[in-house]
């Protein structure tokens, strides 16, 4: 058993962590290696070693937990650039927790600041959709409740709010995100249907959700959207509808019930709940 004081084995922890994250040959790794030759003796060739091996097993783990979360991201730009830009995030945005299957929310943000790839500006919305993807795998079980759905002809809709499946979330994007993953995950469009789709420069909302174990990719209309969106917000019904009939194309009519039928079918939508506050608004359309 170590007699080594436990202050000095976190202090040792700390300085090892810091020049496995810190960006080669920046002046944040030289701080980080002065501040583990003055904890540990690394400056002995096999601790030399053993810090050069955990720095490319970091790496590889980097890599392989971001190939995990975002594959189409990789399949568009290649092999070896999404294994630069594992690194490059690695460093840049560390993980903060022990799973790393929680790391990576920060690549679509960090994409767009990357002049190498201003001529695809479209991957960072592919990967806001994947990340949301790769969240719905996670996200925590809910059991569905269909007997709550007598209260929409029982009750007034004021305070009452659809119980949306685990995972769900809503991408709008000025790029056809939803047929560029579908494409590549199985082939539904075909890939030169998604890359027709985006030379013509067509927009879509992408909705993620998951439908029991399996989770779901679909693009929607904007109508759709606004409700969605509206309701991840905590709107109630009145106010999911009045954000729907604010966006709508008045030539086209959005049928609630037809929609809710079919997110119902879809598990979607997977109960009825009451909202424990309400912002004020405006009341004009109701379920």
């Amino acid at each position: 058993m170590s007699t080594q004081p436990l202050h000095t084995l976190a202090v040792q922890q700390q300085a090892l962590l810091q020049g496995l994250l810190a960006r080669p040959g920046s002046a944040q790794a030289r701080e980080a290696e002065e501040h583990l030759h003055g904890v540990l003796d690394t400056r002995h060739i096999q601790a030399a070693r053993g810090l050069t091996a955990y720095q490319a097993n970091g790496h590889a783990m980097a890599e392989r937990a971001l190939l995990s979360a975002y594959p189409v991201v990789a399949a568009l730009i290649g092999a070896d650039n999404f294994a630069l830009l594992a690194r490059d995030l690695w460093h840049q945005h560390p993980p903060q927790r022990g799973d790393l299957a929680q790391w990576g929310d920060a690549l679509p943000g960090f994409l767009q600041h990357i002049a190498q790839l201003a001529d695809v500006p479209y991957l960072s919305d592919v990967a806001r959709t994947e990340w949301a993807l790769h969240a719905a795998t996670g996200a925590a079980d809910a059991a569905p409740d269909p007997a709550s759905f007598a209260r929409l002809a029982q009750e007034a809709p004021e305070g009452l709010a659809l119980t949306l499946a685990p995972g769900t979330a809503v991408v709008c994007s000025a790029y056809p995100v939803a047929s560029l993953i579908g494409a590549h995950r199985d082939a539904t469009p075909r890939l030169d249907e998604a890359a027709r789709r985006l030379r013509d420069g067509q927009g879509e909302h992408a909705l993620v959700w998951r439908q029991g174990h399996r989770v779901r990719l679909q693009g929607i209309d904007p109508s759709a959207s606004a409700l969605l969106r509206a309701l991840l917000a905590g709107a109630d019904l009145p106010q999911a509808l009045d954000a729907v009939f604010a966006e709508a194309d008045g030539a086209n009519a959005f049928d609630f019930s037809a929609w809710l039928n079919a997110a119902v079918t879809d598990a979607l939508v997977t109960g009825v709940h009451s909202l424990a506050s309400l912002h004020p608004t405006s009341r004009k359309h109701t379920p």
